[in-house]
């Protein structure tokens, strides 16, 4: 039988720490509260500056452009990644709890509460913006480009999301998504992607981000290709960082499961 840290830590996880300069209690099972707390107001921040900004281009009579609702939601992941990343390692999105978990970086174990959070966090900013502005602009729900069909939809998702899991997963490996360079490389991956595919597939790169909106709305019309091409494009990334990287790095697992309560114990 393993043996098992007297925190519940298996002797695989604290392999993965970052040799002595971090305690293997940092990964407190007490804690996890925070952690899950973390990711409902970190993404109830995304999607209502996401979501919210497709909406606010519809009503202000072109105050807020479209260039600008794109390049929101980017500056909004840069801000949590700041705020909360060493919380929670500051995931968001269901695809990149996936591809951490993929990558053996993340504990299956904490994969759905993560994931619920997430729903969780997403439905009630979609439905915040019910109440702020009614059905103004769809609720901000991602949907194909005119002239986009389905299928090219969900190709764009694909590879935009193995994109931005590339940016995260490598970022992760060194400076980690919780450090400025990990920070700005996200935010900047999700603006440029959002600059020049929005028009084909709305670029959302996240399931929930998608999801909620249309939840909230009932209308699931195209709700699957952001569901299918976000997880595909998720484990394709995973895929081409183990590549690139080979296998996964102690500072993989760090950004993915958040620093809290390492502090307390240095």
């Amino acid at each position: 039988m393993k043996s098992v840290h007297k925190k519940g830590l298996d002797v695989d996880q604290k392999k993965r720490m970052v040799g002595k300069s971090v305690s293997p209690d940092f990964l407190d099972p007490t804690l996890e509260w925070r952690r899950i707390f973390a990711e409902v107001w970190g993404t109830f921040l995304l999607v209502v500056v996401a979501a919210g900004g497709g909406i606010m281009v519809v009503i202000s009579g072109g105050v807020v452009t479209q260039g600008m609702a794109v390049v929101a939601p980017g500056l909004m992941v840069m801000c949590i990644i700041y705020f909360m990343g060493m919380v929670s390692g500051a995931h968001l999105n269901p695809a990149v709890t996936l591809a951490f978990a993929l990558r053996r970086n993340f504990p299956w174990a904490r994969v759905p509460g993560y994931v619920i959070a997430q729903i969780i966090g997403g439905i009630v900013a979609a439905l915040f913006l019910k109440y702020m502005f009614g059905p103004a602009g769809h609720l901000g729900a991602t949907i194909p480009g005119n002239g986009i069909d389905s299928t090219r939809a969900l190709a764009m998702e694909v590879l935009l999301t193995a994109g931005l899991v590339n940016i995260i997963l490598g970022t992760a490996s060194g400076a980690r998504n919780i450090g400025t360079n990990g920070a700005i490389a996200v935010g900047g991956y999700i603006m440029l992607a959002g600059l020049w595919a929005s028009p084909v597939s709305g670029a959302s790169m996240n399931p929930i981000r998608s999801l909620a909106p249309d939840i909230v709305r009932g209308d699931f019309n195209t709700s699957w290709i952001y569901v299918i091409g976000p997880v595909l494009g998720s484990m394709i990334g995973v895929f081409f960082e183990w590549i690139l990287k080979g296998k996964a790095t102690a500072a993989g697992s760090i950004a993915a499961q958040g620093t809290l309560g390492m502090e307390d114990q240095q």
